[in-house]
């Protein structure tokens, strides 16, 4: 049984994404800025779902709702994923590095439970 990392399953989705694209004549139009207005512009369409939701509810969402989101999330991904392709940016190694930079813009001692930003914490 071989089983896939998250950083290859991000290659296989993205050579799909290609080829998609590819096949479609529209690899001419994703230009990475093209590739971050399309992106912004499905962020918007997430944000619009929970908009006027109370916290609560944002954590309580009907089938639906919750459908919705995971399509929006999936477009999100998708445009993220395509514009981390075109800009030749490794999506893995460029996490585990901001989370090195976050570990250590964020020690635990000073940050925990706080939403301060790491130039405010004492």
């Amino acid at each position: 049984m071989t089983t896939s990392s998250p950083d290859s399953d991000i290659k296989q989705l993205q050579s799909a994404l290609t080829e998609f694209a590819l096949q479609r004549d529209w690899d001419q139009f994703h230009s990475p800025k093209n590739l971050v207005m399309a992106l912004s512009g499905e962020v918007g369409e997430l944000t619009e779902i929970f908009q006027w939701l109370t916290p609560a509810q944002s954590q309580q969402l009907s089938a639906e709702k919750k459908q919705h989101v995971s399509e929006e999330i999936a477009d999100v991904m998708m445009y993220l994923l395509r514009l981390a392709d075109k800009c030749d940016i490794d999506v893995m190694q460029a996490c585990q590095q901001k989370m090195l930079q976050n570990t250590a813009k964020y020690p635990i001692d000073k940050c925990y439970g706080s939403a301060k930003k790491y130039n405010e914490l004492d």
